[in-house]
């Protein structure tokens, strides 16, 4: 990836979305369900796109809400509809036009108090709270978020009752049905005026913020670190968890400061990403620079994105940690201090993460549960408790209660955030000087992530290869030990193909909102090494694409 000379820095004026024309773009602008990129579709984590591009506007909104209606219908959900926004600019009024739909459809729907944003994590745990206990009247949720994605962006997603991110089988369905109401101009869509959907009787209002903040004593050992007064430091980065903070350093009395508690849809007070753009992005030290700056403040510090569902952590030892470095130290510390958690409780991971904590895995004699990326395969192994901690390396968590009790089925980045206070507590040393022990352990990590171009046609090609279209022995001078197109925990289709070896592996997958494919690749021998596996990993994955072009050619 080629890396903007502006990454790292503050934007300039010329640079910051203009909210006056992209919320006239999302009123305005109507779809065009002929043209592929104007029609709904749903990712790993719902609908995304921009009005700016007539691919969030209020039409998709509008069928995405009325198809979600007719699968709560069909499902036979008729509890609550727990709904949240973040803080993106199109989020107001995407929430505006899904509740005239939610009231038209007679849908109890509970609002936050006071208009307050609603991080992700929050809704998951209303909907888990709600249904405890519960075999009828179950309760599902909305989220009207991008994540951490530009300003301009706008996102939809659906959490059914389990609370997480809603299966491809539902996706699958909504999809269809919402494209439907595009194709005939939104008829048999239900909706009444705004005004009139809020003072609904079926509409309501749920303190989001108090009712998650009273019960994070019961994921997080609070008493450690408010015992050891530890010193840390938090950047909201002006997300749906930014008046969420105060509360729990009130609550739980922390030595916390929030460093920035500034809520700006243009999102100016960020510092670039690596191609010049804004992004609220945890895990990129470029998005990141403002609170990696302050690390020597802080015992620990750490941000969350804008609907606070992943985390970054920045330590004095080690400034911002990647991702995956992370989560090793957290599946590290958690097993061995939550002494109520079964004994046969296993750890989740995509099979894009780094085998790092495949190592840590087995010297915890903890069974490990490989995925696709998408964190809802790890949704029944949380509501079961079969998966302690599961993970992605794009920042993405969560893990059980205190008593090995299911805690959110979606990612949640406040508690992965708060757990490194209490790591830095009861160990005495911080993530990063964790980490490093680690390496000593069980070897160094270098891992890194390439985006090549790849038209659309390519991609389809790249989402279905076969192991047999690989004809290389050897990545990197090592003999090839497996090619997976599906993922080792779950037998489910990894969108690509994982090439592994014994001290390196890549994995290459086409992008889900781009014309680009991604490799994901990890040395356990150096830079070098890692080098060439990328270098390997380009000519392997472009030689296949050609020979699958070729045969298809041939086949027609």
């Amino acid at each position: 990836m080629k890396v903007s000379p502006f990454a790292g820095k503050p934007p300039e004026r010329t640079m910051l979305v203009n909210v006056p024309r992209l919320l006239t773009a999302y009123y305005t602008q109507i779809p065009d369900p002929s043209l592929p990129s104007q029609r709904v579709a749903f990712g790993t984590s719902g609908h995304r796109g921009s009005a700016l591009e007539t691919n969030f506007n209020e039409w998709h909104v509008l069928a995405i809400t009325q198809a979600i209606c007719h699968y709560r219908e069909r499902q036979n959900i008729n509890g609550p509809l727990f709904l949240g926004i973040d803080t993106h600019a199109l989020s107001e009024p995407a929430y505006a036009s899904a509740l005239e739909v939610l009231a038209a459809n007679g849908v109890e729907v509970m609002l936050a108090a006071n208009r307050e944003y609603t991080p992700t994590p929050a809704i998951s745990h209303a909907i888990l709270t709600y249904n405890r206990n519960r075999t009828e009247g179950l309760a599902d949720g909305i989220v009207i978020t991008p994540s951490h994605n530009p300003p301009e962006s706008g996102g939809f997603k659906y959490n059914p009752p389990h609370g997480g991110p809603a299966g491809v089988e539902a996706t699958a369905s909504m999809e269809a049905m919402s494209n439907e109401f595009l194709e005939k101009n939104l008829a048999g869509v239900r909706r009444m005026h705004f005004e009139k959907a809020l003072r609904a009787a079926t509409t309501h209002q749920h303190d989001f913020l108090n009712t998650y903040v009273g019960d994070l004593h019961n994921v997080i050992d609070m008493d450690a670190i408010r015992g050891a007064n530890i010193r840390m430091g938090v950047d909201p980065l002006g997300g749906a968890g930014v008046h969420y903070w105060s509360a729990i350093a009130e609550q739980y009395k922390l030595n916390l400061a929030v460093v920035n508690d500034i809520v700006d849809p243009t999102f100016s007070f960020m510092t670039l990403d690596w191609d010049g753009r804004i992004r609220m992005d945890p895990s990129s030290r470029y998005a990141m620079h403002g609170l990696i700056d302050l690390k020597d403040r802080f015992d620990v510090a750490f941000a969350c994105d804008t609907d606070h569902d992943r985390h970054g952590i920045v330590t004095r030892s080690a400034g911002l940690l990647p991702a995956d470095h992370y989560l090793s130290v957290a599946v590290h510390y958690l097993f061995p201090h939550r002494p109520r958690w079964s004994g046969k409780t296993e750890i989740g991971k995509t099979v894009v993460s780094s085998q790092m904590i495949n190592r840590i895995a087995e010297k915890l004699g903890r069974r490990l549960y490989e995925t696709p990326v998408g964190f809802k395969w790890f949704v029944d192994g949380l509501c079961s408790g079969s998966l302690g901690i599961c993970g992605e390396e794009s920042a993405g968590a969560s893990f059980l209660r205190l008593d090995g009790t299911v805690w959110t089925t979606d990612k949640d980045g406040i508690v992965p955030a708060l757990l490194s206070a209490e790591i830095t507590a009861r160990m005495g040393r911080d993530p990063g000087e964790i980490y490093h022990e680690l390496e000593h352990e069980f070897g160094k990590s270098f891992f890194e992530r390439v985006d090549a171009p790849a038209s659309p046609a390519q991609k389809k090609i790249l989402a279905k290869l076969a192991p047999q279209q690989i004809h290389t022995p050897d990545l990197a001078g090592e003999k090839i030990q497996a090619i997976l197109t599906c993922a080792p925990g779950n037998d489910m289709p990894i969108g690509g193909i994982k090439v592994v070896a014994e001290s390196g592996w890549f994995a290459a997958r086409p992008s889900g909102t781009e014309d680009i494919y991604k490799i994901y690749a990890e040395s356990f021998r150096g830079t070098g090494h890692l080098s060439c596996i990328l270098e390997e990993a380009q000519t392997i994955v472009g030689d296949a694409l050609v020979a699958a072009r070729d045969n298809a050619s041939a086949e027609t």
